[in-house]
Order: structure tokens, then C-alpha cells, then sequence
């Protein structure tokens, strides 16, 4: 029940833009494998490279874990964080688009911190899945509002539920025992 919630909050909250406009510090690639990339503003060339930096962390920490697991898990923790890492870091992919210097920059950013995952042979396309990814935000909006309502409506459910098993205890306690 937990895991659903957080999940829910997760997504609502990057998809909402929660964390807009960050970008990531530098910080060792290799131990950002496992952890989410650290946020901070910054401007200019310096906030594309940055927010390259920031996705290329992420994606190698959400791909290593996808490679572990055999799939990508939505209620691990790690990588709801991950996922929160990286939209965040994409951000500026939705006003910066069309901007070649920006684009340039950000692909720089993720090739240096993606140990080899993000190369120059495929960054162009890594970076239009996130162009797309980040202009589709509506749709993500809308998937976690429904979320957000699913695991409503399920904690109320799990409420009752303890209520009922509470009930059901004092009930059976009638007939002696526990």
C-alpha cells in the first residue's frame, strides 16, 4: 500500500514539474549509479550541461537496475527516484527543443556522465525519446492523477479492511482463545 502511494506521489510530483527547472551538480558517475543525481539550478551553457550530466546519472542508475531486475521496476523505490532525477533533469528539453547549443550542451553532459551508455553515435537519439518523453507530460499528468485516485481509493479500502479484521478479531475472541 505504501509502495503504491509513494509510486503515485512520484509521478505526480515529476510530472507535475514539481522540480522544474533543476538541473544536476557534477558528482561521481559511479556511484550515481545507485543513487539519484543530486538537483541545482544553474544557467546558461553551464544548466544544459549540467542537465545532461543529471539525465546521463540517471538513466545509467535506472539502466543497471533495468539490467539487474530484467525489467524496470515501478515500486522500487530507487527507481521512482531515478525516474524523478531524470524528468527533472529533462525539463529544459520542453522550452530548449529546438535550440542546437542547448541540445549540443545537454548531449555533452549525458555522454560525460553515462559511462558509455550514452554514446556519440546514439546520443541524438537518446535525446529526442526525452524531447518526447517531456513534451508528452499531459498524458503523464493525467496517468498520475489516476494513480493518485487508484491509491485513494485503495487506502480507503485498506482502512475498512482493518476495521473489519478488527471486528472479526473481537468477534472471534467471544469463543475464547487469544
Amino acid at each position: 500500500m505504501k509502495k503504491i502511494i509513494l509510486f503515485a506521489a512520484a509521478v505526480m510530483m515529476a510530472g507535475c514539474g514539481f522540480m522544474q527547472n533543476s538541473t544536476s551538480s557534477n558528482q561521481n558517475a559511479t556511484t550515481s549509479a545507485q543513487q539519484p543525481a543530486a538537483t541545482t539550478v544553474q544557467t546558461g551553457t553551464n544548466a544544459a550541461m549540467g542537465a545532461g550530466q543529471g539525465a546521463g546519472n540517471a538513466m545509467l542508475a535506472l539502466y543497471n537496475q533495468y539490467k539487474a531486475d530484467g525489467k524496470y521496476d515501478y515500486k522500487n523505490l530507487q527507481n521512482i527516484m531515478n525516474t524523478m532525477t531524470l524528468v527533472s533533469n529533462c525539463e529544459g528539453l520542453k522550452e530548449n527543443y529546438k535550440d542546437k547549443t542547448y541540445l549540443t550542451e545537454f548531449g555533452k553532459g549525458m555522454i560525460a556522465s553515462s559511462l558509455g551508455l550514452v554514446t556519440q553515435n546514439n546520443v541524438n537519439t537518446v535525446t529526442n525519446n526525452l524531447v518526447n518523453m517531456i513534451q508528452n507530460t499531459e498524458t503523464v499528468k493525467n496517468v498520475s492523477s489516476q494513480a493518485k485516485s487508484t491509491a485513494d481509493q485503495a487506502a480507503q479500502y485498506a482502512n475498512t479492511a482493518a476495521q473489519y479484521a478488527g471486528s472479526i478479531s473481537n468477534l472471534l475472541s467471544l469463543f475464547g482463545g487469544k
